[in-house]
């Protein structure tokens, strides 16, 4: 059970990242201060293998008009892709996700929304950003290099995603026995400094919560993990640069109420210092990040920054 005495011996136990702060998140020509308060990113997915149903969309104008609905519910960023990380999910190409998602990114940019384009292919990158995409959620680190110096030449903001194979869809482990943020902190620091080298400097992390990992099929056991790393994400903070989480839905805990899940996580991922919150339900994580907000500041309504 997690408890007020847990969470006070975690925060004792690492005083000095317990309150470091992280340098503002730049976007496009937007700058965001996300330890005042984190950003919402929405997802929309064109892959009709994504397991989170509700997220799927069928065609260019439902992707733009979920976007858009997402953006009025309170998303900073629009995050689409249009391959599922699953293990089971098709293989797209990087012509057809490129044929999905740059008219919608086109729609989105000309709405005045700020968009992300999750990938791992350099051509997707390419094409995404010459279309308005502001936002590289990278989820591979084979191609890293180009996708890095797109991201340079177009002043994007990358999301790192931790990746141990080429790409997210290679199948590894995570470390569930001992403490998985050394090793996090291993394979981040040595990403940020990378991309700075190459003049990729408007940067984030993700722990990469959101993906499959072989050792991670017992429902219970990867939400409870993912759980132990939304609370210890503060630890990563030391890099100085924002953390994005992925909140998890864990099916088998809320079964038919699924869609509250993310609103639960988000709670734990707001203690745990997370800066972006990748949600499928906007609405609701909204409503849950107003409210510690809320708690925190005893001010009733008060808005949202």
């Amino acid at each position: 059970m997690l408890s007020l005495h847990a969470l006070v011996d975690l925060a004792a136990a690492y005083p000095e990242d317990r309150d470091r702060p992280v340098g503002p998140l730049l976007i496009g020509d937007a700058t965001f201060d996300v330890d005042a308060r984190p950003l919402l990113m929405g997802t929309v997915n064109l892959s009709r293998d994504s397991t989170y149903r509700e997220s799927v969309a069928v065609s260019t104008d439902s992707a733009a008009r979920k976007g858009r609905v997402m953006a009025a519910e309170g998303a900073d960023i629009v995050d689409v892709g249009a391959e599922s990380s699953t293990a089971t999910a098709a293989r797209v190409t990087p012509e057809a996700q490129i044929a999905a998602v740059v008219p919608v990114i086109e729609d989105l940019v000309a709405s005045g929304l700020l968009v992300s384009v999750e990938t791992y292919e350099p051509a997707v990158v390419e094409s995404a950003l010459i279309a308005g995409a502001t936002v590289v959620n990278m989820t591979g680190s084979e191609h890293q290099d180009r996708m890095l110096a797109l991201a340079a030449e177009h002043e994007a903001t990358v999301i790192l995603c931790y990746t141990a194979g080429s790409n997210v869809r290679d199948v590894t482990d995570v470390t569930l026995d001992d403490d998985p943020i050394p090793g996090l902190l291993d394979h981040f620091a040595r990403r940020v400094e990378h991309a700075r080298a190459l003049g990729a400097d408007r940067l984030v992390i993700d722990p990469g919560m959101g993906f499959f990992y072989g050792n991670l099929t017992d429902p219970l056991v990867r939400v409870r993990h993912q759980a132990r790393v939304l609370l210890n994400s503060f630890r990563l903070r030391s890099l100085g640069v924002p953390i994005c989480n992925a909140l998890p839905h864990a099916f088998d805990l809320f079964e038919e109420q699924f869609r509250t899940a993310e609103g639960f996580y988000a709670v734990l991922a707001l203690l745990g210092g997370s800066s972006v919150l990748r949600t499928h339900e906007v609405a609701q994580v909204r409503g849950v990040v107003r409210a510690m907000r809320n708690a925190r500041t005893g001010v009733p309504g008060e808005p949202m920054a």
